[in-house]
């Protein structure tokens, strides 16, 4: 099978007849979260069950471990100054780890009570940190430890670090899992990856107006299937890469599936990095990989 699958023609211009997919590293129980250091010419993600994190350097492809243990870190991006920002199953927070290597609490409790297990998290142009609070961390030992929730919901939070303000700007997902801005920061994309484990629950991304930092005019922008929709990133034409259960999935900024990058497992997440922010990078749930496509993803610090 070709590595690239076109359903729609607009799907062509993204593609680079000559490249082909990259597997990097291997032998991880589960890859989540790349953040791709332009500066470090890096990219760090995190394997949680085995309870660390990565960094696979660009120049000599050397991988190393980054973090270990990790607290079953999940979802990584870094800040509007360079710093990474992580959320962790096991530790119930969001973090943030400063230039000098301190670790810094953004945000562990929702009005007193613990937050579930901080999935994914970006950081808008005006540096409030945006992130989903599922139970996936809190429902087994495998993949942080098993707990009951304490807020009895699966919400999606903003936190403001200038203020410490933390409020929740969405209460009625399933589970809500990546989500990433529009290039223009108008409308914030959120996955429901509730169909896992029910099957009855939403696989979808839903798109939200983004307004004085809240959220409004919900609407369901594609259905993702085989699968659901996981981590997933923006280009600089505002169409969305998604993981899906074949692989990567491209929707158009209308929620058109306009084509697939096939890879030999289920996806987890992507990130854009590399010198022009043209390389796709890709986690597999044991495998790292990447591909060089003809656009680019939306500026990172």
């Amino acid at each position: 099978m070709d590595v690239f699958e076109v359903l729609d023609k607009r799907f062509s211009r993204y593609l680079i007849p000559i490249v082909f997919l990259e597997k990097l590293h291997g032998g991880m129980r589960w890859a989540e979260g790349p953040v791709y250091f332009g500066d470090q010419r890096c990219l760090i993600w995190s394997d949680l069950p085995n309870n660390r994190m990565l960094r696979w350097d660009e120049e000599t492809g050397q991988v190393t471990i980054f973090r270990s243990p990790s607290n079953f870190s999940n979802g990584n991006t870094r800040d509007r100054e360079g710093r990474l920002v992580t959320c962790e199953h096991r530790g119930r927070r969001v973090t943030r780890t400063e230039l000098s290597g301190k670790i810094t609490v953004l945000a562990d409790n929702y009005q007193g009570k613990r937050l579930n297990s901080p999935n994914d998290v970006v950081v808008k142009s005006d540096g409030t940190v945006w992130f989903t609070d599922p139970t996936y961390g809190i429902s087994a030992d495998y993949e942080g430890g098993k707990a009951e929730s304490e807020i009895g919901s699966c919400n999606v939070y903003r936190f403001d670090p200038k203020t410490g303000d933390l409020r929740i700007v969405v209460d009625d997902f399933s589970r809500p899992n990546g989500l990433a801005f529009s290039p223009d920061e108008s409308i914030l994309y959120i996955a429901d990856s509730g169909f896992w484990p029910n099957p009855e629950a939403p696989h979808h991304i839903r798109a939200f107006d983004v307004a004085e930092g809240r959220l409004k005019k919900s609407r369901v922008l594609a259905d993702v299937s085989p699968g659901i929709p996981d981590g997933f990133r923006i280009d600089v034409d505002g169409n969305i890469w998604t993981s899906a259960g074949d692989g990567v999935q491209c929707f158009t900024p209308g929620g058109d599936l306009i084509g697939k990058i096939h890879v030999p497992e289920k996806v987890a997440n992507v990130c854009f990095g590399g010198p022009a922010r043209d390389r796709l990078f890709i986690c597999g749930f044991t495998s790292l990989y990447s591909i060089h496509l003809n656009t680019r993803g939306v500026q990172a610090p």
